[in-house]
């Protein structure tokens, strides 16, 4: 086994169990992918194991298509989503999919997750969006890559870039992140799911809220990504 696929199953398989650790998921509800598309695999979680029995061993290996190459247990269900994805925007490396609870809410709620304030616009290029809900063809047909599809239709249909936003909800369904590597999809995870939070409190607060001014969001997310960046340390995220 090449060793950056023994690389890939053992960041895969820590960004999986990170997921409980930052209160993500519950039960088994959640998912990391990394790929590699020099060596043309992706390595995932596989489907319906609990984190606590997860090791770089039983991460799932498949091809870009996501067909199984390397691993006796299932790939997670939502694997067809990630493949997607990996497929439209070659610049993502990893993806996470959970149920967390606050993000689940605004896809509930069939709402984009404003932006309210600095939390948000260091790593969130504007409103986080919420795609729409499958239609039954869709669900019925071939549910998990219809649910990638609509992701990315979203994002072209509204001139986002998803590095500048990485990530997502989708309509009476949950959030989707990704990002260079699965440390930073689960970051990405974790700032979406407290956004989602501290957004439920400011509109209960104040139900007639604006979304803050666009300078905010040019300094916050410029100082940490733009071309003229100073936020933190060299080399570091």
């Amino acid at each position: 086994m090449p060793k950056e696929l023994q690389e890939m199953r053992k960041r895969v398989c820590e960004a999986n169990k990170d997921l409980p650790k930052h209160g993500l998921v519950k039960f088994t509800w959640g998912n990391v992918s990394e790929v590699c598309r020099e060596l043309g695999r992706i390595v995932i979680k596989p489907s319906g194991v609990n984190y606590d029995k997860l090791t770089p061993e039983n991460m799932v290996v498949t091809d870009l298509d996501g067909h199984v190459i390397e691993g006796d247990l299932n790939p997670s269900s939502d694997l067809k989503t990630h493949v997607e994805l990996y497929k439209a925007w070659p610049h993502i490396h990893a993806v996470v999919h959970t149920h967390s609870t606050e993000a689940v809410g605004w896809a509930q709620a069939g709402r984009d997750i404003p932006f309210y304030g600095t939390t948000h616009a260091d790593y969130f290029y504007g409103p986080v969006p919420c795609a729409r809900s499958l239609t039954a063809d869709e669900v019925n047909v071939a549910y998990e890559k219809e649910t990638g599809i609509v992701i990315v239709e979203e994002f072209a249909r509204r001139g986002i870039d998803p590095v500048a936003v990485p990530g997502i909800v989708v309509r009476n369904h949950g959030p989707f992140t990704w990002g260079k590597d699965p440390a930073q999809a689960v970051y990405h995870s974790v700032v979406l799911e407290e956004v989602a939070r501290m957004n439920r409190y400011t509109e209960q607060i104040n139900p007639r809220v604006e979304p803050a001014p666009q300078y905010i969001m040019d300094k916050h997310y410029l100082r940490k990504h733009g071309p003229n960046a100073y936020y933190g340390q060299k080399g570091q995220e």
